[in-house]
């Protein structure tokens, strides 16, 4: 009985592995061929940007955009035609959407020759005519249709994972019920030996090991999945603050031209005028909101400027919006990209916290360099709590004390009622490093 299962068992898991490998490859060619159309369509709104700035300006540099796309594309589509070899149905809507994409190129070229060339009336004519719209219209029909069925192959191989899971646990459970069966006729056989008691206990004790090792690969398997979701959001956040400031800086910035070009006009008209300036105002407010929200997705200070003067430049706006006064003492410090990602987080959600809970007056933000780990603090003199009746997601500690450890790092908190918070993170500089003195604390404000 024993052979019968374990080699159903291994059958079974065989076949799922098979199946669940084909599967895999299906799922990652299907994210292969949607990340290559998610760029195809980026380069053609890259390029049409580039040919409205250059055509609104004259300006070679306004060209850059479309120059840099134009040679992508050609690349993006040879890179599809390879994804769907085999796939007629795709590669069918290929042929249709490289028509589009080549006609719009065509139609971008045709419009930036006439700019070049000096004919204003020409380009201006092929600007107004709808041929640019619906070529475009049609690119991004085609490609959501391409992706469509990219997301049925997804779709299905997740679906033969699910069934070969499934059909794992089936057999699984047969052969552990195979086995159970047996013990019972090797226990009834020998029921009057006297150590029978003595191994029963010691297959107790082996499956509760089996029981806290599971528990423990899972914990790691959950912590990993987290760490996955959270580079995902950080990767989508960046992708949605690019599409907020080439889609809507360029929508906003023309509209703002061309306010700036009808009151140049309407010189003679005050009431014209008068209203004309209100929509500019609304308009440079329109683009102050959208850097505002697209540093908050994705701080671009922190790759322009570091870490440093990012956390200056947060501090300093907090302190201006919440009319806290906050203190900063903040070292050069040589993190990875990551860490750095990590230490900027944590601080901006401690502000955060401090605006909505804290109820305080002063903040304070302290970065040190110690070698090999830097030691980053987040005080303010507020309300405080009690650290230890804390629900584990209160105020999305849980968040920030993941991020912190999924760095290799170690965040404390400290605070009591009416004596303010102390959150304290310490991070070494790369996975292997230790520290080479210990960081000083410093306490929290009140306290």
């Amino acid at each position: 009985m024993a052979i019968l299962a374990a080699l159903v068992l291994v059958t079974i898991n065989e076949t799922g592995y098979r199946r669940s490998t084909r599967a895999l490859q299906e799922i990652g060619e299907a994210q292969g061929e949607r990340l290559v159309l998610n760029s195809l369509v980026q380069n053609i709104v890259d390029a049409e940007t580039g040919q409205r700035g250059y055509l609104l300006t004259g300006e070679a540099r306004y060209r850059e955009p479309y120059d840099a796309a134009a040679k992508q594309i050609s690349n993006q589509l040879a890179a599809l035609r390879k994804l769907y070899e085999g796939k007629p149905t795709e590669s069918a809507r290929l042929v249709t959407l490289t028509d589009h994409v080549m006609r719009k190129l065509a139609e971008i070229e045709m419009t930036v020759r006439l700019r070049e060339s000096g004919n204003d009336d020409a380009w201006k004519f092929v600007i107004t005519t709808d041929v640019g719209r619906e070529e475009m219209a049609a690119i991004r029909a085609e490609a959501a249709n391409l992706m469509a069925l990219s997301n049925q192959s997804l779709m299905a191989g997740q679906a033969q994972i699910a069934r070969s899971l499934a059909t794992a646990r089936l057999g699984i459970g047969l052969a552990a019920l195979a086995g159970l069966f047996a013990f019972y006729l090797y226990l009834r056989q020998t029921h009057r030996l006297r150590d029978a008691g003595a191994r029963t206990q010691q297959a107790l004790e082996r499956e509760r090991n089996a029981l806290e090792d599971e528990v423990r690969e899972r914990t790691a398997n959950l912590a990993e999945l987290a760490t996955h979701l959270q580079e995902v959001r950080e990767n989508e956040r960046g992708f949605l603050a690019r599409e907020l400031h080439d889609e809507l800086g360029a929508l906003l910035t023309a509209a703002k031209l061309d306010a700036a070009r009808l009151k140049s006009r309407l010189a003679a008209s005050p009431d014209a005028i008068e209203r004309l300036q209100h929509l500019t105002e609304l308009l440079n407010n329109g683009i102050a909101l959208k850097r505002r929200i697209i540093e908050d997705l994705r701080p671009s200070s922190l790759a322009n400027l570091g870490l440093v003067a990012s956390l200056e430049i947060l501090g300093r706006e907090f302190g201006e919006r919440s009319g806290i006064q906050v203190e900063m003492a903040l070292e050069p410090v040589n993190l990875d990209e990551g860490r750095q990602l990590t230490v900027y987080r944590m601080v901006q959600e401690s502000l955060t916290n401090i605006g909505k809970y804290a109820k305080a007056s002063e903040a304070t933000i302290v970065l040190k360099n110690y070698g090999t780990h830097v030691h980053v603090e987040v005080a303010d003199n507020g309300q405080g709590f009690e650290a230890q009746k804390m629900k584990p997601a209160t105020h999305g500690l849980a968040g920030m004390r993941h991020r912190v450890e999924a760095a290799h790092g170690r965040l404390s908190i400290s605070s009591t009622p009416g004596n303010g918070t102390l959150l304290r993170a310490v991070l070494p500089v790369s996975a292997s490093s230790s520290p080479s003195r210990p960081p000083p604390t410093i306490p929290a404000p009140g306290g």
